[in-house]
């Protein structure tokens, strides 16, 4: 089974595979062609990108019917920049990307191929091992919070030895030093923490698994379909990619293409977005939770520490 990035490029892979297996039809067995459209199905055939009845106009070239598609920008021009495809002659059938940043085989993905956003937000599933030592002043950089009986990395300070391992805002502690986290409050593990030797922390770590990612895709406006406050989503625009790939309302915003936006300005954090790409993969966290984590965490702090650097893949 095939895993998308996005309904849109489920729905365009399709497109395409039946695009491509009417053109083998045409070639090999005219018997089994794709149906022309009937007479008065006008209206159907700019839905789906079609523009005339005829054979030639239906069948000789892949992309150029793609170009209003679900309201994205999918002219050849556009997908050969995506993709960095040769030239659409060149290409027959789905465009299969597979994801070099993860073990599971998701992306068959024909308009947001191997975008390094998602590779920057993917949430991986298991668990790793993270070695940190103290800096000068004996600090590594982390806060952490307790919740429903686990450790969740609260805030990760910026230029420190938690940020420049790769640890995350909601990233969940499992062990420290070999020592179980289950049951632990937050004072117990800051404790376990302080005490820890300076050369060598063994931390085991499970990613984000309070937070979900979803990709979207600009329309030909350059907009993705939803509105926030304060990082807050408070709506989803109706037939946006946002309401198509299942965006909900009161969620926080906690990363655009991988980097962390939590304590960010709203006018920053529409700058980030307005300044990426054609694909944008959000990381949300249900409001509840969010607050909670948050809990006694001034804004000032998150502001002036909270590591927003772009993480490298």
């Amino acid at each position: 089974m095939s895993l998308y990035p996005s309904l849109e490029d489920m729905k365009v892979d399709k497109f395409m595979q039946e695009i491509a297996q009417a053109q083998s039809d045409l070639s090999g067995s005219p018997s089994r062609a794709l149906a022309l459209p009937e007479p008065g199905s006008a209206q159907d055939d700019k839905t789906m990108g079609f523009e005339d009845t005829a054979t030639e106009s239906l069948y000789p070239r892949l992309y150029p019917q793609l170009s209003e598609f679900m309201g994205l920008n999918l002219s050849e021009d556009a997908l050969q920049k995506v993709l960095s495809l040769p030239s659409s002659d060149q290409s027959s059938g789905a465009v299969s990307l597979m994801s070099s940043a993860s073990s599971s085989s998701w992306a068959a993905a024909p308009i947001t191929g191997a975008d390094v956003g998602i590779r920057r937000a993917e949430i991986r599933q298991g668990v790793r091992e993270v070695i940190l030592c103290k800096d000068g002043d004996g600090k590594i950089g982390l806060r952490l919070k307790a919740i429903d009986n686990g450790v969740f990395v609260q805030l990760v300070q910026a230029n420190t030895p938690a940020a420049l391992a790769g640890l995350r805002f909601g990233d969940q502690l499992l062990q420290i030093n070999g020592e179980h986290c289950a049951g632990w409050n937050s004072d117990r593990a800051h404790k376990a923490l302080k005490n820890a030797s300076a050369e060598r922390i063994a931390i085991a770590v499970r990613d984000r698994p309070l937070e979900r990612t979803v990709t979207l895709h600009k329309d030909l406006n350059g907009q993705l379909g939803f509105l926030f406050k304060k990082g807050r989503i408070t709506a989803i625009v109706k037939d946006s990619s946002a309401a198509r790939n299942g965006l909900l309302t009161d969620q926080q915003i906690c990363e655009i293409n991988g980097q962390n936006v939590i304590g960010i300005k709203d006018s920053q954090v529409s700058d980030i977005l307005s300044s990426s790409g054609s694909v944008v993969t959000v990381t949300v966290m249900p409001l509840v939770i969010f607050e909670h984590m948050m809990k006694r965490m001034s804004t000032s702090i998150v502001k002036s520490l909270m590591d927003h650097s772009i993480p490298e893949v």
